[in-house]
């Protein structure tokens, strides 16, 4: 009740600008095209109301409506959290392990970063989404991740709805030869008539909301996947990377240590609890956490400054194989490149090959960085700053001032 309560009772109206955008207008208009054309099909055309497993179906195509746009406004207007200005640590000591935010004025808490888009630092935060024009982050994450899992099921069920229609109208009009084919029409005659016919343009309505639920199920439903993965590591997108980063600078210098990623509880059961709760709040405040045994509160933050200090591993240097258009879902890079494209404003770099680019951080099958005009890297000299696909690169070999470095200086780090 609580969270329905802060779903109608906006702390700011102003929350409501969130509407006017891009990512909110398609998404919510997906959702109506795809629920209305559902619910339109089912009581006209394919199974009338006054049926049992009519009603059924109707009631579950408005529970799927219901639920989705529950969990899609949760997300966006409950947000993720954000880190109270001026915040800083009880212990003053405690300073030394986190990094200060001079846009903020306050310390970053454990997990969180500052989002450029919200001009806020973040709690526990993940990414910012253009479908909800917000951050996924600690308050939202668990609305955002139920939203990833509903609408590819409801678009299933549309989808289902929309095929049926179209063959039960179809089938005594047009022959296609599939006179092997058995299916039980029997819930599909209609005495009386519909009183509006199936004519050509109710027929290419359905199968336009056909092809919006079916690319909805398949781009939604590897997010569903991805954000899944993640939470059974207790980790978030940023935080996978900051992990894979503090691989590399352990084998890089040879290090006698194994990093230890301490906010995993050990198993998967209770990493998914910390996420999902019954009632429907999030474990803890967002600004400390429970660590496993071995670890403590800013063992994170500790990697991320050392990785911050260690400018090899701050951006990891990459040389273009392979050109690349700039593309949001390109088709020649692979299937997985295209469907794992990243859910952000932020702008794809054109690549030509022979080029040189600084990845910061990255996905599975995509990377963002700074792509580097003058050969001659200089600090502060001008870039373009955006992701690109990771199969259209490869790493450089060490470099002489940021790879090979003496062997003495491996050790003592």
């Amino acid at each position: 009740m609580g969270t329905f309560c802060s779903v109608i009772k906006f702390e700011n109206l102003q929350e409501l600008k969130r509407l006017c955008h891009w990512g909110p207008i398609i998404a919510l208009g997906v959702i109506a095209i795809c629920s209305t054309m559902a619910m339109i099909d089912s009581v006209l055309w394919y199974w009338p109301l006054h049926t049992t497993g009519g009603s059924v179906n109707f009631i579950m195509l408005i529970n799927w409506t219901v639920m989705i746009l529950y969990n899609y406004f949760n997300a966006m207007f409950i947000g993720p959290g954000f880190v109270p200005l001026g915040w800083k640590p009880e212990n003053s000591q405690d300073s030394m392990y986190l990094q200060y935010c001079q846009v903020c004025q306050a310390y970053k808490a454990p997990r969180s970063h500052h989002c450029r888009k919200c001009s806020r630092c973040v709690l526990k935060m993940d990414h910012h989404c253009p479908w909800i024009n917000n951050c996924c982050g600690y308050q939202n994450h668990a609305s955002f991740t139920l939203f990833l899992l509903l609408a590819p099921l409801g678009c299933i069920h549309a989808a289902f709805i929309f095929v049926m229609t179209m063959y039960t109208q179809l089938y005594n009009r047009l022959s296609f030869g599939w006179n092997t084919v058995k299916i039980d029409m029997s819930a599909a005659r209609r005495d009386p008539l519909p009183i509006i016919p199936f004519g050509l343009a109710a027929f290419a309505a359905t199968l336009f909301a056909l092809g919006l639920a079916l690319g909805t199920t398949i781009a939604v439903g590897m997010l569903f996947f991805i954000q899944i993965k993640i939470i059974l590591r207790n980790q978030t997108s940023i935080e996978s990377w900051i992990e894979e980063k503090a691989k590399d600078r352990i084998q890089y210098y040879q290090l006698d240590e194994v990093f230890v990623f301490p906010y995993d509880m050990g198993s998967r059961w209770k990493n998914f609890k910390q996420v999902f709760t019954w009632s429907g709040v999030p474990e803890g405040d967002g600004l400390e956490w429970p660590v496993r045994e071995g670890c403590h509160q800013y063992s994170l933050t500790i990697e991320q400054l050392k990785q911050k200090a260690d400018k090899r591993v701050r951006s990891v240097r990459y040389k273009v194989i392979e050109d690349y258009s700039g593309a949001c879902c390109p088709l020649n890079k692979g299937i997985k490149t295209f469907f794992t494209s990243p859910c952000t404003e932020e702008p794809r770099i054109p690549l030509q090959k022979g080029e040189f680019i600084l990845a910061t951080r990255g996905l599975r099958y995509w990377l963002y960085g700074d792509k580097i005009l003058d050969d001659s890297f200089i600090e502060g000299v001008s870039r373009i700053r955006g992701w690109f696909p990771r199969n259209c690169v490869e790493k450089c070999p060490c470099d002489a001032e940021t790879e090979q470095a003496p062997e003495g200086e491996k050790k003592n780090r």
